[in-house]
């Protein structure tokens, strides 16, 4: 309330607060598509802090130097190097897995108190809910693919996230839309909010051609690396410009020439859309952040699924049945095989966008201070 010249004005004031965004160290996918919700809070005027290992907490520090990092305990993911080891591979780290996913959670009241948490933005790290105050989960998986127990493994999934206030879902809910059954849950207990598609990336004038294809890694290792092996080897028969950047965060950015192709180990969200926008073609893995930010700046894109990855495997044959992008495995996959893309429409944007972060934000967290149910029943599904 201000007095002035006689009269009694009422402002609504805006109270900053301080939520912690803790993506998953699994590959870079989590951190990067975590990279507009600190954007959101930033433009909201909150206070974003940090939380996750490894090269997820590397990248994030890279982008956002001037805010709060804190290190969580390593889920410490890798794969098989065949992939059809991965599914025992995984198994016998579950007991890695599940303890980090305890000590997370023990660890979490402690961050609320030392650093005055208003709530907490998980993306698939299962360990951070808590009543004390509001807490999402984002994660695109309300089905998670493995085979023979997929019922089982989305049952284990289901059982954290309903421990949240809600499920974030960065997709459409209704088709056309990019996850298709992977982000179908019936359950009327679980409370969902659909996104739509987000991405660091928004969409600038077109820009000329510089390269011909860029190559982009992500994904843990050791099929990173596999990859990377086979795509050098293979683009040295390719006839056009070649960007390849193997996405490894090292302290300094590396870049070498030789010949056609320009490597990169890894680019800023800044680099990465001039290159993506540059270059003519994609060729990448199938994960899901990469297909969110190819559709952002509507690009050409052929896809490796990680090898035994049932989820990657199951999004590659679905955009490539609605006729968006070709596939191949990563053992049967030939540099020649990139002239197929000239028989798919590509990748753009499916539908209008469905909501904006950081009103969903303020919506979120707005009473904060008065109890810990923090999602609007106009905004659940």
């Amino acid at each position: 309330m201000i007095l002035h010249k006689g009269k009694v004005y009422f402002y609504r004031m805006q109270i900053s607060k301080n939520i912690l965004v803790a993506p998953l160290n699994w590959g870079l996918g989590h951190a990067t598509r975590c990279i507009p919700i600190i954007q959101a809070l930033l433009d909201n005027g909150d206070h974003p802090i940090i939380g996750s290992d490894g090269d997820a907490l590397a990248l994030l520090k890279k982008e956002f130097p001037h805010l709060t990092a804190i290190e969580l305990p390593a889920y410490d993911v890798t794969y098989a190097e065949k992939g059809e080891n991965l599914k025992l591979k995984l198994l016998k780290d579950s007991p890695k897995i599940w303890n980090a996913i305890r000590l997370e959670h023990q660890l979490l009241q402690h961050l609320i108190h030392k650093h005055e948490l208003h709530g907490v933005i998980s993306d698939n790290r299962l360990g951070l809910y808590t009543r004390t105050v509001p807490c999402v989960i984002m994660s695109h998986q309300l089905q998670v693919l493995s085979g023979g127990t997929t019922w089982l493994s989305t049952q284990l999934h289901l059982h954290y996230i309903k421990k949240f206030n809600a499920c974030w879902i960065p997709d459409h809910q209704t088709a056309p839309n990019l996850t298709g059954k992977l982000s179908l849950n019936t359950d009327p207990t679980l409370e969902k909010v659909y996104l739509g598609p987000i991405s660091r990336f928004k969409k600038l004038a077109e820009e000329q051609f510089t390269y011909d294809l860029l190559v982009l890694l992500s994904g843990p290792e050791p099929q990173r690396s596999i990859l990377e092996k086979k795509l050098l080897q293979e683009v040295k028969s390719y006839h056009g410009k070649v960007l390849f950047v193997a996405g490894v965060i090292e302290p300094e950015p590396r870049v070498e020439i030789k010949g056609r192709i320009t490597y990169y180990n890894y680019l800023s969200t800044t680099g990465l859309q001039k290159a993506i926008q540059r270059s003519r073609v994609v060729l990448c893995r199938s994960g899901y952040t990469s297909i969110m930010d190819l559709c952002e700046l509507g690009k050409k894109a052929f896809l490796i699924p990680t090898p035994g990855q049932f989820e990657q495997e199951y999004l590659a044959q679905h955009l490539k049945v609605q006729g968006l992008a070709p596939f191949a495995t990563q053992d049967e996959f030939e540099i020649k095989m990139l002239d197929q893309l000239d028989d798919y429409k590509g990748l753009g944007k499916l539908q209008e966008e469905a909501l904006s972060l950081t009103s969903l934000i303020e919506l979120t967290f707005s009473r904060v201070n008065e109890n810990s149910e923090p999602i609007p029943n106009s905004l659940s599904t």
